[in-house]
């Protein structure tokens, strides 16, 4: 007896001392998010004092936000077809907005459509082909409006009463309702209109900000005494090319008789204080700032109540922990720096886009990751992520090890921009570039000009350095990066 004892303590000890198998990580749900200009200055998580952004805060906290994500070419059809494809604008070919997107390029939702995922798409799309790769898809049929918008679907359109963030939430919702209790897992693509232009709030946001003088950018009178001379001929200024329909100076962009009664109570006091005493010069430039800096944030409030939504449905679904939730934004957005709107330039504000990933077991809470990251990575992290084949070719790299807190072994010093829309609209110049951690370099081909800024020295970018012979041997160094660039990515 005791001989046999001691023969199954040793069994079930040697039993005990084998390694196990690791078990496979379950495939996410996945929840992706898509504002539209979304700037980080104007998010609470990225240090904003006067965004209410709550939710995307929270998000923030319980995730991974990307400190430095670039996008690669700062308008939306261009940027949202790198997102699908993982490849830059000369690659998928939709260099412009007025280019159509090949919907048979291979996309991430594809591959994890052919890896059993349900994939549905809601809201704004821009890319004037049909959606492809959707089980579900009901998209605006160009950029959208904000008040009772039009979508178009396999179904045929329609017309749908309420305001745009609302109202793709609400679909949104609907869909991601007909899959609890399903075995495959699902992608959601939720992407919204805002805040784009013409920055129409919904009523449940047109009080936020009324009293309150929002403080002015540091560059908001921007000479562009140092720069090439595309930065002054550019047509996207707050002191001259904010239309009356920007301004809210006409009649309201609100539909039905209580939306419109909200809006006259948002806008018409201050309207009439301005038919009766004009603003010229300066005073002009700050009331302009003043009424476009609120409505656009007024905008991104409402993105941010549509994605506390989502989050409250994925806690009450009991579905949180298995979801992958990521929120970003096509491409920066200027919300008055450098006397601007609109975005197309590789400087900062326009460059850099909001990055948040909420993946519940794998990352650790209120992680902040520094590396450089472009939107062309988002399309090989979800392959990865999902078990999906890779996409062929994609200039992007998988952001997996960083979502695992992993150092990869390598990871890339610099990023490539390139921008090719001209003259119209807004007359920005042509040009391409390259940032590192601390410099950027950027070329305009169109006029023969250069300007390279330290970033660290010179956050604002107000001080051109290119053709200074103090820093010609860092011109030269950026000059040869930007180059191997070119050729890497086949746009030499």
């Amino acid at each position: 007896m005791r001989l046999r004892n001691l023969l199954l303590f040793g069994l079930l000890s040697a039993c005990a001392a084998t390694p196990q198998a690791p078990q496979p990580r379950r495939r996410p749900n996945i929840v992706f998010i898509l504002a539209d200009d979304h700037a980080v200055q104007a998010l609470g998580a990225y240090g904003s004092t006067v965004a209410r952004t709550p939710n995307l805060d929270r998000l923030a906290a319980e995730g991974l936000r990307f400190e430095n994500a670039f996008c690669g070419n700062a308008i939306c059809g261009p940027a949202r077809a790198s997102v699908l494809t993982g490849l830059h604008s000369h690659a998928h070919g939709v260099v412009d907005n007025a280019a159509r997107f090949d919907g048979a390029l291979p996309t991430f939702p594809k591959a994890l459509d052919a890896a059993g995922y349900r994939t549905a798409l809601v809201g704004k799309w821009h890319l004037k082909s049909e959606p492809t790769g959707f089980d579900h898809w009901e998209v605006f049929p160009d950029q959208g409006e904000y008040y009772d918008p039009v979508l178009v679907s396999p179904r045929g359109k329609r017309t749908v009463t309420g305001y745009t963030s609302e109202v793709v939430t609400d679909l949104a919702l609907e869909w991601l309702e007909q899959q609890r209790g399903g075995d495959a897992p699902f992608l959601l693509c939720l992407n919204h209109k805002a805040p784009h232009r013409s920055w129409a709030p919904g009523p449940r946001e047109l009080e936020l900000y009324s009293g309150e003088e929002l403080p002015e950018p540091a560059t908001l009178f921007d000479d562009y005494s140092t720069r090439a001379v595309g930065a002054a001929a550019q047509e996207m200024s707050i002191a001259r090319h904010l239309s009356e329909y920007d301004l809210k100076l006409g009649a309201p962009h609100a539909r039905g008789e209580a939306a419109v009664a909200a809006w006259r109570r948002a806008y018409d006091e201050e309207n009439a204080a301005l038919a009766r005493q004009p603003l010229e010069g300066d005073a002009r430039t700050r009331w302009n700032y003043q009424r476009y800096a609120k409505d656009y944030l007024r905008c991104v409030a409402g993105v941010d109540a549509s994605v506390g939504r989502v989050l409250a449905w994925l806690d009450a679904a009991g579905l949180a922990d298995d979801t992958l939730v990521i929120y970003a934004s096509d491409q920066g957005f200027f919300v008055g720096e450098h006397g601007w709107y609109d975005k197309r330039w590789m400087y900062e504000e326009s460059l850099r886009l909001p990055l948040i990933i909420r993946w519940p077991g794998v990352i650790s809470p209120g992680r902040v990751e520094e590396r450089l990251v472009q939107n062309i990575d988002l399309a090989p992290t979800l392959c990865e992520v999902a078990g999906a084949a890779p996409l062929p070719g994609a200039h992007g790299a998988s952001l997996l090890p960083l979502l695992e807190g992993r150092a990869p072994r390598s990871w890339r010093s610099s990023i490539y921009y390139r921008y090719f829309e001209y003259p119209e609209p807004h007359r920005v110049e042509p040009h391409y570039g390259v940032r590192t951690e601390r410099h950027k370099l950027i070329e305009f081909p169109r006029i023969g000009a250069r300007e390279l800024y330290d970033l660290e020295s010179d956050p604002h970018e107000l001080d051109n350095l290119a053709g200074q012979s103090e820093h010609r041997v860092l011109e030269t160094r950026l000059s040869f990066e930007l180059a191997r660039l070119r050729r890497a990515f086949g746009d030499a």
